[in-house]
């Protein structure tokens, strides 16, 4: 296959991403610096800044409950990164974040081409948080949520909300900003007291338990990749010509 492929399904970076750093000169072949288009085979020898990548044979997607306290980090050097905390028997990375001091639902997977599906900012994929803030929701309060909040020099995509008691409300986003919904908390002089993911797409967190994790179904797997593929395809027909 192409190398940007490969490197892709190895959950490197994307395809994109990945011509550019073959074009920096950051990835070899059998010790030899690669160049755009090159082919490979699980028998080459491939290595990014000096570590060596290694072919994905077979795909794993699993959900996983992550606590509070667990950071989101392919990086086992860091305290409590969430690699080391579910142990599992291949290399697996997450599925974009989910930041330490939040619980509930994030994807983990050795599918890079599945992971930038779902990360890919255009695409609008859902995730739906409930969250309890320190102080009663106004009305004010829901209505700016789900119109848009600016925050970090833009203005949040609009979104559902539902109040679910005094305090707690539901949200469904379709952006992932760095900490998202606590600074759209903040920009509104509230405090995220809890907040917990309970779908990613199609994924539910349903019944899974703090600290645990499930093999996605082959239902599950299937919806999602349509919707990938949809998203990808839908992108590709609305691009002007050149």
């Amino acid at each position: 296959m192409r190398l940007n492929k490969f490197l892709s399904e190895a959950g490197v970076c994307s395809r994109r991403a990945a011509d550019r750093h073959i074009e920096a000169g950051k990835v070899m072949v059998n010790g030899a610096v690669a160049t755009l288009g090159t082919q490979v085979t699980e028998a080459d020898e491939i290595t990014y800044n000096n570590r060596v990548i290694q072919a994905v044979t077979e795909k794993v997607v699993l959900a996983f409950y992550k606590p509070v306290g667990i950071e989101c980090t392919s990086s086992i050097e860091v305290k409590d990164n969430i690699i080391s905390f579910i142990n599992y028997p291949t290399r697996i990375f997450p599925v974009g974040r989910l930041d330490k001091n939040s619980e509930g639902l994030i994807l983990m997977t050795n599918d890079g081409d599945l992971s930038n599906g779902i990360l890919k900012a255009r695409y609008f994929h859902e995730k739906e948080y409930i969250v309890t803030v320190n102080r009663a929701l106004s009305s004010t309060f829901l209505e700016k949520m789900s119109e848009g909040v600016e925050i970090l020099e833009t203005v949040t995509r609009p979104c559902t909300v539902e109040r679910l008691d005094d305090r707690t409300f539901k949200i469904i986003l379709t952006q992932g900003l760095n900490r998202q919904i606590r600074r759209m908390c903040e920009a509104l002089d509230y405090e995220v007291v809890k907040l917990k993911r309970i779908r990613v797409s199609n994924i539910l967190l349903g019944t899974l338990k703090k600290g645990e994790w499930r093999l996605l179904t082959e239902d599950e797997l299937n919806v999602l990749r349509e919707t990938i593929k949809a998203n990808d395809d839908s992108a590709y027909l609305t691009l002007e010509p050149r």
